[in-house]
């Protein structure tokens, strides 16, 4: 979106389109997610560099800020900033927790944002979580699959809602 401000031209950046992004409803009208019960626990974590760590940050903020208020009630939890490698994850990222309900406006948000992300059900299986199960958002990146927990011993499961890493 671009506006002029008298004899300046203004685009709209990722973080006003998120900041002014509307609250949809989302349509349950049939399973088309890897999990269909509308309140499954998905994770997010959105990946940043040094160049767009700023952006990174401000999102974070935003959707922390969304979330106390009440406006987005799918999001659970918001994560630190990492700036290093963490778990998995090869590149900084933050991470956030929300129910299957909220999976289309968390979509949306992302894409909109621009940033990289990597979306993924909470299952009893992190490897399958992290690869079978996953959905990333621009360009895949090759995580570290060996700081994974085996199948039947998912710790993200305790932590859903209270903790990233």
């Amino acid at each position: 979106m671009r506006w002029r401000n008298g004899d300046a031209d203004i685009r709209e950046t990722p973080i006003d389109a998120l900041r002014m992004h509307p609250i949809v409803s989302v349509d349950s009208s049939g399973p088309t997610d890897t999990m269909s019960e509308a309140h499954a626990p998905y994770h997010a974590h959105i990946y940043y560099e040094a160049a767009s760590r700023p952006l990174a940050e401000t999102m974070r903020c935003v959707l922390s800020e969304r979330m106390a208020a009440g406006e987005l009630a799918p999001l659970r939890f918001v994560g630190s900033l990492r700036d290093g490698k963490a778990g998995p994850h090869p590149l900084p990222q933050f991470e956030i927790h929300f129910t299957a309900d909220g999976l289309a406006v968390v979509r949306e948000i992302i894409r909109a944002s621009g940033l990289t992300a990597l979306i993924h059900p909470l299952t009893d299986d992190d490897i399958a979580d992290h690869t079978r199960l996953a959905e990333w958002i621009g360009t895949p990146l090759a995580l570290d699959l060996d700081t994974l927990d085996p199948p039947g011993r998912n710790k993200g499961v305790a932590r859903f809602g209270l903790s990233d890493f």
